[in-house]
C-alpha cells in the first residue's frame, strides 16, 4: 500500500512540473547545463542520485567505487547473479562495493589484479573511467599502429597518455565515448580525475551502446523480455532497444470523466494501458496498468442545431510499474462515433467517456523503450 502511495505522489510531482519547462532536477544546474539531459535520464533511473541539500555537484570527481556501481546499474546487472572470485588486496567480502566490482570483473569491464590494490577510494581517472566503458561494447580489433594513428589524429595531448590506454582511446573516439567539457576539446587527459558530469555522460553514452553491441557476457545477461498483448505496428528494433514511432495508435483506458458539456480545458485526465503494448516479435514495450497523464486541450459543446460535441485530451506522462516516470506526448479525440438521424439534422450530439472506456491515443513523438528491463529513453 505505501509503495503505490508513494508512487501516486511521485507521478503527482512529476506531473506538476509539466508546464515548466524551465524546472532542473537539482538546484545547482539548468537545462542549459552541457551534461543535464544525461543527468536528468540517469537520476530519473536510478544510476546517478543527487546531495541531500538538493545539489548535483557536477564537478567533484566520483571515487573508483562509485564509477564501478554507476557502471553496473547503468547496464542493469546490479541484480545479476555472478560466480566470480577477485583477488584484489585491499578489498574484502565486508566492503560495501565488493559485490559490484566482483560483477564489473566477471563482465570482463576491469581486470582482476590478482592481489594489486584496487583503491576504491582514489578519483577514477578519465583513462580508467573510459576503458570501463569501452569495454562494455563488442568492437572490432585495432591493431597498435592504427591506434596510435587515431589517437595522433584525435588528441592533441596523446603522447602524453599511459601505454596502456592506447587502444581503448583508440576505440572511445570510434565509439563516441571519449567524453570531452567544453573547453577541453580535442584532448583526452587520461590521467584527469573525471567528474560527475562528465561520468553522467559517458555512461549514458555507454548505455546506448551496449544496448546495441554489449560484449560477450553482457549479451547473456541483456535478455529482452516478452509478454502477450496489444500488437504496435512498425516498431524497429535495433539490438536491445525498441522504437515506437511517431503517428503510432494504441488503445489507452480513461480512469477519469472526459466530456464535451463537463470538461474544460487545461482539466486533468488519468488513464491506464489497459494491455501490455508488444512488437511482434512480442518484445514488451509498455507493461499493462502503465499510468498515463495529461489534460484537455480543446472542448467543443454539443449545440443545438450548432455543432456536434467533442473534446481533444493530449497526454503528457507516462508512469511505468518501475516507476519511472517520462514525457511521452499523444492525442486523442473524442467525438460522437454513432450519431442519429435526428442529431445529424439538428446537431447538438454530446460526447463523453466515462472511467473503463477506451480511447485510441496518437503518438506525437518517438518513444524509445529498452526491451530488457522497459525503461523509456527521452
Amino acid at each position: 500500500m505505501f509503495k503505490k502511495i508513494a508512487k501516486g505522489l511521485f507521478a503527482l510531482a512529476i506531473f506538476a512540473i509539466i508546464s515548466n519547462p524551465a524546472h532542473a532536477f537539482y538546484t545547482d544546474m539548468d537545462q542549459n547545463h552541457w551534461a543535464y539531459s544525461s543527468i536528468k535520464f540517469l537520476t530519473e533511473i536510478g544510476v546517478v542520485v543527487g546531495f541531500p541539500d538538493g545539489t548535483y555537484k557536477p564537478e567533484i570527481p566520483v571515487t573508483r567505487a562509485e564509477f564501478a556501481s554507476m557502471a553496473i546499474k547503468a547496464l542493469g546487472q546490479e541484480h545479476a547473479n555472478v560466480s566470480q572470485d577477485i583477488h584484489f588486496a585491499d578489498i574484502t567480502r565486508a566492503f560495501w562495493a565488493y559485490n559490484i566490482i566482483e560483477k564489473a570483473v566477471y563482465f570482463n569491464l576491469i581486470p582482476d589484479s590478482k592481489g594489486e590494490a584496487y583503491r576504491p577510494f582514489d578519483p577514477v581517472t578519465r583513462a580508467e573511467a573510459i576503458s570501463l566503458a569501452v569495454n562494455a561494447i563488442a568492437s572490432n580489433p585495432v591493431s597498435e599502429q592504427k591506434a596510435t594513428d587515431i589517437c595522433n589524429k584525435a588528441y592533441k595531448d596523446a603522447t602524453q597518455m599511459p601505454a596502456w590506454f592506447l587502444i581503448a582511446a583508440s576505440k572511445a573516439h570510434l565509439l563516441n565515448l571519449d567524453v570531452q567539457i567544453p573547453g577541453h576539446e580535442g584532448a583526452i587527459e587520461a590521467q584527469r580525475p573525471m567528474n560527475r558530469a562528465e561520468v553522467a555522460v559517458l555512461l549514458y553514452r555507454m548505455m546506448q551502446e551496449a544496448k546495441l553491441n554489449p560484449n560477450a557476457k553482457l549479451a547473456e545477461m541483456m535478455q529482452k523480455r516478452t509478454a502477450d498483448g496489444f500488437i504496435v505496428d512498425n516498431v524497429k528494433v535495433q539490438g536491445s532497444i525498441g522504437i515506437i514511432p511517431a503517428g503510432t495508435i494504441f488503445p489507452i483506458r480513461l480512469e477519469s470523466v472526459v466530456g464535451s458539456d463537463i470538461s474544460n480545458v487545461a482539466d486533468v485526465y488519468t488513464a491506464k494501458a489497459p494491455r501490455n503494448y508488444v512488437t511482434k516479435e512480442k518484445y514488451l514495450l509498455i507493461s499493462e496498468g502503465s499510468d498515463m497523464k495529461g489534460q484537455v486541450k480543446y472542448v467543443q459543446r454539443g449545440k443545438l442545431f450548432k455543432q456536434q460535441g467533442e473534446v481533444i485530451i493530449k497526454n503528457e506522462l507516462l508512469v511505468t510499474p518501475n516507476d519511472q516516470a517520462v514525457m511521452v506526448y499523444g492525442v486523442a479525440t473524442l467525438d460522437p462515433q454513432k450519431i442519429g438521424f435526428w442529431r445529424k439534422i439538428f446537431k447538438g450530439k454530446q460526447v463523453i467517456a466515462k472511467p473503463g472506456e477506451i480511447v485510441n491515443l496518437r503518438l506525437l513523438a518517438p518513444v524509445k523503450v529498452d526491451l530488457t528491463n522497459g525503461y523509456i529513453y527521452e
